[in-house]
């Protein structure tokens, strides 16, 4: 990894309390959703029966909640550098989730991710706390709220 696609410890620092990273958009089509149904088994007729999902409050089918949170993943690596000397991060898990709005077929979502903490846990790793708010495109209300918490383990 180039050095400059890293961010050093005061850089991570001074991102807490200030300005947001965001994601690029991401599009949610049928068959993004027909697809982590099949790996999830989870086929609500919600998720994969337009014709039958036309007939609900939605008027369409619409994303799983996990599929939206499973982007993270991907929307962090467009926005947020790692530290540097990283060996390794974590999924530490969320201390909220919130599933707000849900996502209709056809819409493009987007994260954005504040940094709320950064916490030395040993000589050599570091915990960050991130606020994240994935955004619907043309929606007021986002699709989920959570506090995200990252687990850094740097190189000796």
């Amino acid at each position: 990894m180039d050095l400059q696609d890293t961010i050093t410890m005061d850089e991570l620092l001074g991102q807490v309390g200030g300005e947001p990273r965001y994601s690029r958009w991401y599009e949610i089509d049928q068959s993004r959703i027909d697809g982590f149904a099949d790996v999830t088994e989870d086929w609500q007729y919600i998720h994969v029966d337009p014709e039958r999902a036309a007939q609900t409050p939605f008027g369409g089918t619409i994303s799983h909640g996990f599929l939206t949170l499973s982007l993270l993943s991907a929307m962090s690596y467009d926005s947020e550098k790692p530290l540097e000397r990283t060996a390794m991060g974590i999924n530490y898990g969320f201390n909220k989730i919130r599933f707000i709005t849900p996502v209709k077929v056809g819409s493009k979502v987007r994260a954005r991710f504040d940094t709320k903490a950064v916490d030395k846990k040993t000589e050599n790793s570091v915990l960050i706390t991130r606020s994240v708010t994935v955004e619907i495109e043309n929606e007021s209300r986002p699709a989920i709220k959570a506090e995200w918490l990252g687990y850094t383990v740097l190189e000796k």
